[in-house]
């Protein structure tokens, strides 16, 4: 970054105010690259919204939940609906198991 300052008949008055002026730009940029930062985190946590980052699909017309993660589909929505989770997470606690247990023989 290449600052010139020439409004000052001094060239120490014309130094000061270049180095003033480096300052607020280096300041500026560096306050960029933490909003940058900053801004990347919050894209990453809120994620695009595309009909592929879905976990859950509930079809009420034809009576089915689907948890897309591990490909399960089950037919009981107002069971689901209630509270009555335990088939989908006896399913998703067996497909973290079986990942577990792939992971630890490779």
């Amino acid at each position: 970054m290449v600052v010139e300052c020439q409004n000052e008949r001094s060239q120490f008055q014309n130094k000061d105010k270049a180095l003033e002026i480096l300052r607020s730009r280096l300041l500026a940029q560096k306050k960029k690259e933490q909003q940058d930062t900053i801004n990347a985190g919050r894209q990453a946590q809120v994620g695009t919204g595309d009909r592929s980052e879905k976990i859950r699909t509930y079809n009420f017309p034809q009576d089915r939940c689907t948890d897309h993660r591990i490909g399960l589909t089950v037919h009981n929505l107002s069971k689901i609906m209630d509270g009555g989770l335990d088939e989908v997470l006896d399913a998703l606690i067996l497909h973290e198991q079986a990942e577990k247990l792939s992971r630890l023989s490779q």
